[in-house]
């Protein structure tokens, strides 16, 4: 899928006028090397270093987060600095633990069960471009502002990395923020964008039901476990749905359960897992009531105990307009405004939104698809893969984004 036998951009590209053709082949370089090398959240040690080693050999100075994994790393801040708040680049640098199943790809994950399955080696690997032709800038003088590289561990692990980021500081002096996210149904060349929420609200949810048991012979002796857990499965959902504005998008979805192992015992225990996903800032923020009520409503009638363990993951990203704004000028000064699409809000989860919670920022899907390819490669597949001239068409939007944002 990616153009592997060489790191070349396609016949007619416009290189943007801050990025060579070496740095270029060196980024994709730098990102295969990422994708044999997957590591997971809170163990990216390996990544950390790879990132930390390439910013110091351009003379720039990171800082490894007191998390042990993950970094940060100003450019044009401090003493003699250009005035105003700093403008932050994030991206997240972890894995999934799933396997790698793309064949003929010289650089497939080497480690097993281990995938760069959601696009964030390319995440990674734009932020660092991005970061080199900023410093470069910076050292000629014509960087107008103070940006900040943020390079987060842990995204796919609930609630996230990103709030661990910010406890050690990595917002300290930032004054907006953004970021960009792979879109395998948006060509390379394009970017997706979307004010106002653009992903959903995400939280794990766990029930554990339990009764005296019992012969099946004898349900209306004992509390029938398995019916209990049936009707929660099947009623916490509906209800859910019901006791919520419907435009809140208030969703539960259950991905396992689990009780019994004989077909004449009733059983004394069963477990339901899932997920709780939410459209709206303000739903979301309510809906650890609702289902705690509801699954407490549905156990009770079916006399099963409930023991419930609700996770808060993350609420949506909700792109500020003015942030937006800046991405799509930005676009739309490197690549013209036929490079930029408007995009539906994903029921995926993505802790960027804790940043938003504390500064005004954006994020932009980030076309990874060939063009003409009519195959999409879903994310979170262990055959996903990226055409990687989407990695200098980051690096072109952060960079003209870092430009324009001076005179915001």
């Amino acid at each position: 899928m990616s153009r592997e036998s060489e790191a070349e951009l396609p016949e007619g590209a416009v290189l943007p006028g801050t990025l060579s053709e070496a740095l270029y082949a060196e980024l994709v370089a730098f990102r295969r090397d990422l994708h044999m090398h997957p590591e997971l959240g809170n163990q990216e040690f390996r990544t950390t270093a790879a990132i930390k080693a390439r910013l110091e050999q351009a003379g720039l100075e990171p800082r490894v987060l007191a998390l042990g994994t993950g970094l940060v790393c100003d450019i044009g801040v401090g003493e003699g600095a250009a005035p105003g708040p700093v403008l932050a680049l994030r991206a997240d640098i972890d894995a999934l633990p799933i396997p790698d199943t793309k064949s003929e790809c010289a650089y497939r994950s080497t480690v097993p069960d281990r995938a760069h399955a959601c696009g964030h080696d390319v995440h990674t690997t734009v932020v660092l471009g991005t970061g080199l032709v900023l410093a470069e800038l910076h050292r000629q003088g014509l960087l107008p502002r103070p940006v900040r590289l943020i390079f987060q561990p842990a995204e796919e692990v609930l609630p996230g990395g990103a709030a661990d980021a910010i406890e050690s500081g990595v917002l300290d002096g930032v004054g907006r923020i953004i970021a960009v996210h792979c879109d395998p149904r948006v060509d390379a060349g394009r970017i997706g964008l979307r004010e106002g929420a653009i992903t959903s609200a995400c939280d794990r949810l766990e029930v554990a039901l339990d009764g005296p048991g019992g012969h099946t012979a004898r349900p209306h002796l004992t509390t029938d476990l398995v019916t209990a857990a049936a009707r929660v499965a099947v009623d916490v959902p509906a209800l859910v749905a019901r006791r919520v504005d419907s435009r809140g998008g208030l969703a539960v979805t259950w991905g396992r359960i689990e009780s019994g192992h004989a077909p004449n015992v009733i059983p004394q225990h069963a477990e339901l897992s899932g997920t709780v996903r939410c459209l709206d800032l303000a739903a979301w923020r309510l809906a650890p009531d609702v289902v705690h009520a509801a699954i407490d409503e549905i156990a009770t009638l079916h006399r099963a105990k409930s023991e419930i363990t609700y996770v808060r993951g993350v609420p949506p990203v909700v792109n500020d307009p003015a942030m937006t704004e800046l991405l799509r000028d930005a676009m739309v000064a490197r690549r013209g405004a036929e490079s930029v699409e408007g995009t539906e809000q994903s029921l995926g989860g993505e802790d960027f939104s804790w940043y938003l919670e504390q500064v005004p920022g954006a994020m932009a899907r980030l076309g990874v698809r060939p063009p003409g390819e009519r195959q999409v490669r879903d994310l979170h597949q262990g055959d996903f893969d990226v055409d990687e001239y989407a990695i200098a068409v980051g690096v072109e939007l952060f960079t003209a984004a870092a430009l324009l944002d001076a005179g915001r």
